[in-house]
C-alpha cells in the first residue's frame, strides 16, 4: 500500500498535505484562507485534533491527531445534516472510523472547491486526489514536522522569515488569544513557549532531514 494513501487510524498522528490540481492556486485572496479554515473547523474538528497548519498559495500542510474510534463513530451516528442543513446521503453500511475521517476531508475539499470555483469562475476538481498523509510515530519527529510546517513559507521563498507569514498556526501557540488548537500540549512537547520559539528559530527543517520526503509531489 502506498504510504500516502494508507487508512487514517484512530489515536494516530499524521502529516496531511495536498495541493491544487497540477499545482494550480487554491487560495487567491486572503478571504480564501479564512474560508478554508472555517470549513476545516466544521468538517475536521469533530474527527481530529489539529496540532499545526500552514496554508500556501497552491498547497497546504496539516499535522493532525485522529480522535478515538468511539468519538468518531459517535459523531458519525449523530450527524444528520451538513452545514447548510441539507441531509447527508445515507450510506449502505457503517464505515470504519478511518473511512469516516477520510470522508470528512472529502466533504471539506468538495465544499471549499465549490465556493472557490464559483468565485473564480472555474469548473472541475480543485484538489489532487488522494490527499497525502504520512504517520508521525515519534515525539522527535512530531516536533520536526510542526517546525517544518511553520517554516514552509520561508522554504518556498514566500517571505524572508517564516514568522512574518500570516496563514500558519505558528503565532497561535505564542499568543494569549483564545484558540481551538491544543496550545498547552504543543508547547509542552517543546518544553515551553521559549523553547518552542527557539526550536523554530534555530532548527530550520529541510525535507531531506526528515525520515522521508514529505513535499507535495511535483
Amino acid at each position: 500500500m502506498k504510504i500516502h494513501t494508507e487508512p487514517l487510524k484512530p489515536l494516530h498522528y499524521y502529516h496531511v498535505y495536498n495541493r491544487g490540481i497540477n499545482g494550480c492556486l487554491i487560495f487567491s485572496r486572503k478571504e480564501n484562507y479564512a474560508y478554508f479554515l472555517q470549513k476545516y473547523a466544521f468538517y475536521i474538528s469533530p474527527v481530529a485534533t489539529t496540532y499545526a497548519y500552514c496554508l500556501l498559495g497552491n498547497h497546504f500542510h496539516l499535522l493532525i491527531a485522529v480522535r478515538s474510534e468511539p468519538e468518531i463513530m459517535d459523531f458519525f451516528m449523530r450527524r444528520k445534516t451538513d452545514e447548510t442543513g441539507k441531509p447527508y446521503t445515507p450510506v449502505p453500511h457503517t464505515p470504519s472510523a478511518g473511512k469516516v475521517v477520510s470522508g470528512q476531508f472529502a466533504h471539506l475539499f468538495n465544499a471549499y472547491a465549490q465556493a472557490f470555483n464559483k468565485e473564480t469562475k472555474r469548473s472541475g476538481g480543485l484538489f489532487e486526489t488522494p490527499f497525502r498523509r504520512k504517520p508521525v510515530e515519534s515525539s522527535r519527529y512530531l516536533n520536526q514536522v510542526i517546525a517544518y510546517i511553520h517554516q514552509n513559507p520561508q522554504k518556498h521563498r514566500l517571505v524572508a522569515n517564516f514568522v512574518d507569514y500570516p496563514h500558519s498556526s505558528y503565532h497561535s501557540f505564542l499568543s494569549q488569544l483564545k484558540t481551538a488548537l491544543p496550545r498547552s500540549e504543543v508547547l509542552d512537547k517543546f518544553g515551553g513557549a521559549a523553547a518552542y520559539q527557539n526550536y523554530h528559530d534555530h532548527n530550520f527543517v529541510l525535507s531531506e532531514n526528515l525520515p522521508w520526503h514529505i513535499e507535495v509531489d511535483d
